[in-house]
């Protein structure tokens, strides 16, 4: 039976279970000040920042950019626990160059999630092609329901 915490738990606690994992949904918040959930691929790394790779135009990335306040929903896959971590998103330049600090940063995040890519020239190209960018979220409260 998971173990509730109403008032939240440790930020290490919320990033040990969010390391274990590799998918959640991030919520931005719109204009209208309602929510913007989007289902991504994400890594924590080795200094707690918790990485994405998001679109230049896709409103994930027009809502970080106007209101960086974002959280990160991980659920486990019986449904029965989970952990939202709150945090403050950087985003990266936009890939503008197959060669540029951004599109290194892209692949660093492919191998990170996904391993090796069978033709990084091609990747390096698509990073640009698709206005790709890392989206850094800086972990600062976290709350959820731990498995036991």
């Amino acid at each position: 039976m998971p173990r509730a915490y109403d008032q939240g738990m440790e930020i290490d606690a919320g990033l040990g279970y969010v390391k274990d994992r590799t998918r959640g949904v991030l919520v931005t918040m719109r204009r209208d000040g309602r929510p913007q959930l989007s289902n991504i691929a994400y890594h924590v790394e080795p200094d707690a920042m918790i990485v994405i790779s998001v679109t230049d135009g896709r409103a994930k990335t027009a809502n970080a950019r106007r209101d960086n306040r974002v959280s990160l929903h991980v659920t486990s896959s019986d449904f029965w626990s989970y952990v939202v971590v709150d945090g403050t998103a950087e985003l990266m330049p936009v890939a503008a160059d197959p060669a540029d600090a951004t599109v290194d940063a892209l692949v660093a995040y492919y191998r990170a999630v996904s391993g090796e890519h069978p033709d990084w020239d091609d990747y390096r190209r698509a990073m640009v092609a698709d206005g790709r960018l890392l989206m850094r979220i800086r972990p600062e409260r976290a709350y959820g329901m731990l498995p036991r």
